[in-house]
């Protein structure tokens, strides 16, 4: 049995993961290339966007990290050209500095919340009103999250816990990760006995199993929305904006486990 490491050992790799992202998104994009800041959960369904040929003839790219690292981001002047966040409020952070194209923004796809365990652990859990979440994570278990009070996934998880009344019982023993993929792989790796995660996280990762399903009544819709940013407002980043939007993008993302935009 793999055992949860120290909280030194969590620290260093938190920070590992907090560099890593840093130093990615905060790279200045080259002139030929359109460069879209995406939460971190979008990774695998949009770098398959990304890669189409349509994509590549615009020059698009990338940069993931937490929403809340990117809005503060955008908001410093970072060269980002499209701006998909995680929640609402991300999006709105940055559209009340006014540094959004007015009438660009629009949802683009849906998300659930999943409990998620190594794939070898047997662990049984149904989510409900004081499900036991404690007990689960044994004596030594420890909970990965998003860091639960800025990141989007990890508030969509605090809310739910709050809400089920689970989350007074975990909290001294929750992990906090600079984003949700980060979150994901301490699950993956062993290093934390369950997490909470996006069920497109889940599918995108071999080694982690979904334990439950979060209801939608226990946190606020999951939604992401996406815009062209202010000083970007270019035939490329419309045409891309117009190709995650359209039927062949959105089937990328549903592959990925994404749902469709709320109207």
């Amino acid at each position: 049995m793999r055992h949860a490491p120290r909280p030194g050992r969590l620290l260093r790799l938190a920070l590992h993961g907090l560099l890593a992202f840093a130093l990615l998104a905060g790279s200045p994009a080259r002139a030929d290339e359109l460069l879209v800041f995406a939460a971190a959960s979008l990774k695998p369904s949009l770098d398959a966007i990304l890669s189409t040929p349509q994509a590549v003839a615009l020059g698009a790219k990338a940069s993931y990290a937490a929403s809340s690292q990117l809005a503060r981001q955008i908001e410093a002047g970072a060269p980002a050209a499209l701006f998909v966040s995680a929640d609402q409020d991300w999006m709105d952070h940055v559209e009340q500095r006014k540094l959004l194209v007015e009438g660009t923004r629009a949802n683009l796809v849906g998300n659930a919340l999943v409990l998620v365990a190594p794939k070898e652990h047997t662990v049984k859990l149904d989510v409900a009103p004081g499900f036991a979440l404690a007990a689960a994570l044994g004596e030594d278990g420890h909970l990965a999250l998003a860091e639960p009070n800025s990141v989007p996934a990890g508030k969509y998880a605090k809310a739910a816990l709050t809400r089920l009344g689970a989350w007074d019982a975990v909290a001294a023993r929750v992990v906090s990760a600079d984003n949700v993929r980060a979150a994901l792989n301490f699950v993956a790796r062993g290093e934390a006995a369950l997490g909470i995660v996006y069920r497109s996280d889940a599918v995108s990762e071999p080694a982690v199993r979904v334990v439950a399903t979060f209801p939608d009544a226990t946190h606020a819709p999951i939604v992401y929305p996406a815009a062209i940013l202010a000083g970007h407002d270019t035939p490329a980043a419309r045409k891309l904006l117009e190709l995650l939007h359209a039927p062949a993008g959105q089937a990328i993302f549903r592959d990925h486990g994404f749902d469709a935009p709320p109207k």
